[in-house]
């Protein structure tokens, strides 16, 4: 199996929820964040996870073996978010990242497992449900200068939709790969 290392953004406002969703609680009571963090501690040996620079990871109920790196220009958008997370990854020695997203709990471990089965330095992977692309994606080494040149809000879409060819779906039942919480009723 390939080495994959983990990028778990959660420097992002979220806006949109009305108040700082990385503290919701989930109907079993875990926080939101904290629930993505353990899951992504299921599959991957190494998960570091982006957060703004005044961001306290306790108080966010991030498990001790997650590796914290800080975003100073987070509020510029998610490509700036990466290229954060990317340049602390390049002395990193893995075949690929996988950039998960801190509100997507419910992404099962055996569909992570399989998404990091079909990596490889020069593929990007992602999840297809029900004929859509979900989360995460994983990029192969051989694109993370590009990640790391991101600035902007954009993220990495720009990259897929440039690098088509390099693209590789992997049809997965798990509608987790779908699931993210932009408002407060989607927890539920």
């Amino acid at each position: 199996m390939p080495r994959v290392v983990a990028l778990l953004l959660a420097a992002g406002r979220g806006r949109r929820f009305g108040s700082d969703k990385r503290l919701a609680r989930l109907p079993d009571g875990r926080g939101l964040l904290a629930a993505s963090a353990e899951r992504a501690l299921q599959v991957f040996g190494e998960v570091h996870v982006l957060l703004r620079d005044e961001d306290d990871a306790q108080a966010l109920g991030l498990p001790a073996a997650c590796r914290i790196i800080r975003c100073r220009e987070a509020d510029q958008g998610m490509g700036h978010t990466l290229a954060a997370g990317i340049a602390v990854l390049l002395g990193r020695d893995a075949e690929a990242v996988a950039v998960l997203l801190g509100d997507m709990p419910w992404v099962s471990a055996d569909s992570l497992q399989r998404l990091c089965s079909q990596a490889t330095a020069e593929r990007i992977v992602y999840p297809l449900h029900d004929g859509q692309r979900g989360h995460p994606v994983l990029f192969g080494r051989s694109f993370w200068p590009q990640l790391h040149g991101l600035r902007g809000d954009q993220g990495a879409r720009a990259l897929l939709q440039a690098n088509s060819g390099a693209c590789h779906g992997i049809v997965v039942d798990d509608p987790g790969v779908l699931r993210d919480v932009d408002r407060p009723e989607a927890l539920l």
